[in-house]
C-alpha cells in the first residue's frame, strides 16, 4: 500500500536525519561504510534494489572471496525480517489512523463543535490519534535506520554459486579444454616488449614524465594491429546478431556497485574523478558497466530476448598490485577491449547458461582463427568476484613469459546485476520480471598483442601477422625499421643525449 504524503515526508526526514548522523560518525550506518548505489536510490534517481537475500546460503558465502562471511548473512536476514515487521506495523497504523480520522469527521458532521468536543468518543479518538502519530514517528525512524543497515550490508553480498564450480582459490581452476599446441622454436623466444621495441611498434620506456608508469604507446604496425583486432572481433560478432554500441567512459559509482564492483574499496581498481568537482563519477574498467547502465531502470520485451550487445571501448584499471608485471602490456592502466554483453529472460532458468555457452564458443572461435594455443578454465569460487554465478577464463600460451596468461573471461551473472540496477523484461503474461545478464571478453587488445607477437616471432626479431589479420594490417610480416623513428635526447643520460662539440 502506498504511504500517504505525510508519511512519505516523514520517511524522507528520517532518512535525512540518518544520513546526517552517519556523517557525524554515529547513527545506524556508522561503521558500515558507504554505498553509492544506496545514496543514488535514496535521492530518487533510481528504483530500489530488489535483493533476493534468502537465495544465498551461508555455506555458499563462506566459499566466496569478499568482505562478508556467514555470520554477516545471518545479521542481514534478521535485519530484513525486522524491517518487514516494522513496515507491516506502519501500514497497519496508517490504516488505523485513517479510520480514526474518518471517525472524527463523522462525529463533527453529526454534531456542532461544542457538542462534539464534549463527547467521550471524540476525546478517545483524538487521544488514539496522538498515540498513533507518536508510534509512527518512532517506527519511521526505525525503518530508515533498518533500511540503511540492510542495504549497506546486503549490497556487499555475492551472487549464488553454480553447483559445478570448483571450490577454492585460483589453483583449483578446472581445465575444461585445451586447443592447439604450443609453438615450437629452435631459438630462445623473446618477450613481447623486446619484440615490440625492436620493431618500433611499442614504446613503454621513459614515459613516467609523460603519462606515468604502466602506460605505453602503440605506433606504426602496433596501432594497425590494435585496429585490426577490434575490426576482426566486430566482424565476427555483428553477423551473429550483436547490437553495436558505444558507451560513456565516465559513469556514476552507483552503476559500478550495481554491477558488483566496489569503487569505495581500499585499495580500489576503479579510478574515481576528483569528488570536489564531480561528486560521483568513475572511469569504467570495462564497457560492461556502461552497457548495464544503458539497461538500468528499463524493461525489454520477451520476444526481443536474448539481446546481444558488442562494444569497443577504452578501459581504465588502477591495477593496484604494482609489484607484479612491472613492464609490458599484461598489466596496464589503460587498454582497448571489445566486450560482449547479453540480457536474457528467466522463464526456464536455463537461458543465461545457454548464452554463457554461446559467448565462450564465440571466444574460442575468435582465438582459434587467430592461431592461438589456449586453454579454457572453469573458475573456482574464490575467483568469481561478487556478481558471477559461474565464470570461464581463457588463457593463451605466451612463450616470452613461459606460461599461460589470461586473455578473456565470460560470466553468467544471473539476476544479480538486474536486481540491483532494475533491469527487467515483460514475460508472456505482461508481468515485469528481473532479467539475467551475461558478459564476455571478445578481445582485450593489450593481452592479445602479447600472445600474437610472442607466438609468431621469427629468429631475427620479425613477427608473422596471422592470416586472418593480414588484410586489415596490410602486411604479412612485421619487420624492423631501417632506422628507429626516435632517438632519446632527454636529460637522463650523459650529455643529455646530445652530440659532443
Amino acid at each position: 500500500m502506498a504511504a500517504p504524503r505525510a508519511l512519505s515526508a516523514a520517511r524522507r526526514g528520517a532518512a535525512a536525519a540518518a544520513r546526517g548522523c552517519r556523517g557525524a560518525g554515529g547513527g545506524a550506518g556508522a561503521g558500515l561504510g558507504r554505498s553509492r548505489l544506496y545514496e543514488h536510490v535514496r535521492e530518487g534517481l533510481s528504483a530500489r534494489p530488489q535483493l533476493d537475500v534468502a537465495a544465498l546460503s551461508e555455506h555458499e558465502l563462506e566459499r566466496r572471496r569478499g568482505p562478508l562471511r556467514g555470520g554477516d548473512l545471518r545479521q542481514i536476514v534478521q535485519t530484513e525480517s525486522r524491517l518487514g515487521e516494522v513496515r507491516a506495523t506502519i501500514a497497519r497504523l496508517e490504516a488505523e489512523k485513517g479510520q480514526v480520522a474518518q471517525g472524527v469527521r463523522a462525529l463533527m458532521a453529526a454534531h456542532d463543535k461544542e457538542t462534539t468536543e464534549a463527547l467521550p468518543a471524540y476525546a478517545a479518538l483524538r487521544a488514539r490519534g496522538r498515540q498513533i502519530r507518536a508510534q509512527l514517528q518512532a517506527l519511521v525512524a526505525e525503518e530508515a535506520a533498518l533500511d540503511e543497515r540492510f542495504y549497506l550490508k546486503a549490497l556487499q553480498l555475492p551472487n549464488r554459486t553454480h553447483p559445478e564450480a570448483p571450490v577454492g582459490d585460483e589453483s583449483q581452476a578446472r581445465v575444461v579444454e585445451v586447443v592447439g599446441e604450443k609453438p615450437a622454436f629452435d631459438f630462445k623466444p623473446k618477450g613481447h616488449l623486446e619484440l615490440g621495441e625492436g620493431l618500433d611498434i611499442i614504446r613503454q620506456r621513459r614515459l613516467s614524465h609523460v603519462s606515468g608508469h604502466r602506460s605505453y604507446y602503440l605506433c606504426g604496425a602496433g596501432a594497425l594491429l590494435q585496429h585490426a583486432l577490434v575490426r576482426f572481433a566486430l566482424a565476427k560478432l555483428l553477423p551473429k546478431g550483436f547490437l553495436p554500441m558505444t558507451v560513456p567512459d565516465l559513469l556514476r559509482g552507483a552503476v559500478f556497485e550495481g554491477c558488483g564492483m566496489q569503487p569505495n574499496a581500499t585499495p580500489s581498481p576503479v579510478y574515481t574523478i576528483d569528488p570536489s568537482r564531480f561528486e560521483d563519477l568513475c572511469l569504467a574498467g570495462t564497457s560492461e558497466v556502461g552497457i548495464a547502465g544503458y539497461f538500468m531502470d528499463h524493461a525489454v520485451r520477451l520476444e526481443d530476448l536474448p539481446l546481444r550487445v558488442v562494444c569497443s571501448s577504452t578501459c581504465y584499471r588502477a591495477e593496484t598490485d604494482t609489484g607484479r608485471e612491472p613492464w609490458g602490456l599484461y598489466r596496464v592502466h589503460q587498454f582497448t577491449k571489445v566486450e560482449m554483453f547479453g540480457v536474457t529472460a528467466a522463464e526456464s532458468g536455463a537461458e543465461s547458461e545457454a548464452l554463457l555457452s554461446e559467448f565462450v564458443a564465440l571466444q574460442k572461435e575468435i582465438f582459434a582463427e587467430l592461431g592461438l594455443h589456449y586453454r579454457v578454465l572453469d573458475m573456482p569460487t574464490q575467483e568469481l568476484g561478487l556478481p558471477a554465478y559461474r565464470k570461464f577464463d581463457i588463457e593463451a600460451w605466451m612463450p616470452g613469459r613461459g606460461k599461460y596468461g589470461e586473455i578473456s573471461s565470460a560470466s553468467n551473472c544471473t539476476d544479480y546485476q538486474s536486481r540491483r540496477l532494475n533491469i527487467m523484461y515483460s514475460d508472456g503474461a505482461g508481468r515485469l520480471r528481473h532479467a539475467h545478464t551475461v558478459n564476455g571478453t571478445a578481445c582485450a587488445v593489450s593481452r592479445m598483442l602479447i600472445a600474437l607477437l610472442e607466438c609468431n616471432q621469427l629468429p631475427d626479431g620479425r613477427v608473422r601477422v596471422p592470416p586472418a589479420l593480414r588484410p586489415l594490417v596490410g602486411q604479412d610480416v612485421l619487420s624492423r625499421p631501417s632506422a628507429p623513428l626516435l632517438r632519446y635526447i632527454g636529460p637522463n643520460q650523459p650529455r643529455g643525449g646530445r652530440e659532443g662539440p
